[in-house]
């Protein structure tokens, strides 16, 4: 199937609720609930993302891979994504969620385009069940959507933790809600997914991996959150864990200022890497294939409200990061300072300019494990 007809198809997919209302009667297309609500209600949500990138590494490419040759690209644009959603609401407890990222077709698409296709149903507060293809809760980032974060894109370790099964997208089922011990709010979620990533035919093997998170809030003022994580499963009949705390506040400095924090840790199982190697070159056992990380993103908040402008925002994540810190140790350190301008509400519109910086205990030639400097500017609409 071409690239042009999956195209085709994905925007026939979306077009079809809005095609549907227009033909039918009101009477037949939406029913009212008890207090008069109508449903099913429709919401369309969108994010693009354009950037431009300029390496600065010697002999790395636009996307940090290093070259001993000469025929290699340092300066580029790129879609990051190109993201399509459709929220359904069937009633006021059910909801159905689908999201695909359209950028993914510049390259092979298997495992890729399609990110959320869930259904949630909400009993009360305390309880909400949710089926299908989605982020389970396993830290800050898979909370919160990438266009509302105070950086370029996501961690180093909420990726490679992904490739591992715990965050990103993943098929499974969940729980979540929240309940008050006294005056403590605290939120759950629990999840069971498969673990092998998003958009895949079937589990690869027979095994699952079980996670949970609670969120304990302990200021409103400050809205200062202590989050903790923790997951085991089965790979291939092996075992697996990963463990997680995470800190957030927010600090209201001025009535225009305001200072926010993001610290985040990780630690877990990377069965990612291990179960990649042939068998005869895997040195030691699953269990000192760990990989754990640590980074801190502080960011400064300033509301102009001039004319178009918003807001202008100034952050910089500082990222520690090892793969596989107990067998081949090989520390990855980041540092991604960003200017922010923010036109419209919500993050409507940003223009976002700054430099990921990488630095390595050891360079390694002809792959991306090695020093470099990327220039970026990035262009995001959201809808």
């Amino acid at each position: 199937m071409s690239d042009l007809l999956r195209l085709r198809i994905i925007f026939f997919f979306f077009l079809m609720p809005f095609l549907n209302t227009a033909q039918t009667s009101t009477p037949e297309a939406a029913v009212k609930d008890e207090d008069g609500v109508q449903y099913p209600q429709y919401k369309f949500k969108g994010l693009l993302q354009v950037r431009h990138l300029e390496s600065f590494g010697d002999n790395v490419d636009a996307m940090g891979t290093h070259h001993t040759g000469t025929d290699f690209t340092q300066s580029t644009f790129d879609i990051k994504r190109m993201r399509v959603g459709l929220n359904t609401k069937l009633s006021e407890a059910t909801e159905v969620v689908v999201l695909v990222n359209l950028a993914d077709f510049k390259s092979d698409t298997k495992g890729k385009v399609l990110e959320n296709a869930y259904g949630k149903y909400t009993f009360n507060k305390h309880l909400a069940l949710t089926g299908g293809q989605f982020r389970p809760a396993f830290g800050l980032e898979e909370l919160v959507p990438v266009d509302i974060i105070k950086s370029f894109d996501f961690s180093n370790q909420y990726y490679e933790f992904g490739k591992n099964g715990w965050t990103s997208f993943q098929i499974g089922a969940a729980a979540s809600g929240a309940v008050d011990i006294g005056k403590l709010p605290i939120s759950y979620f629990f999840s069971a997914v498969n673990g092998n990533g998003k958009n895949q035919a079937m589990d690869k093997d027979n095994g699952r991996q079980y996670s949970g998170r609670l969120v304990f809030g302990l200021s409103k003022k400050h809205k200062i959150n202590l989050g903790l994580n923790g997951g085991m499963g089965k790979v291939f009949d092996e075992k697996v864990f990963a463990i997680g705390a995470d800190v957030t506040s927010d600090f209201r400095i001025t009535d225009q200022l305001a200072f926010d924090l993001q610290i985040e840790y990780k630690l877990g199982t990377n069965h990612n890497l291990y179960f990649s190697l042939p068998a005869d070159t895997r040195v030691r056992g699953l269990d000192d294939y760990l990989m754990r990380g640590i980074y801190f993103l502080p960011n400064f908040r300033y509301v102009v409200n001039y004319k178009k402008l918003t807001a202008l925002e100034i952050s910089c994540r500082y990222e520690t990061f090892d793969a596989n810190y107990k067998v081949d140790p090989n520390v990855k350190q980041t540092y991604t300072p960003m200017v922010s301008l923010e036109f419209g509400h919500a993050y409507t519109g940003r223009i976002e300019a700054g430099f990921q910086i990488d630095r390595f205990d050891k360079n390694i030639p002809n792959t991306a494990f090695y020093n470099n400097e990327v220039f970026l500017i990035q262009l995001q609409l959201r809808l």
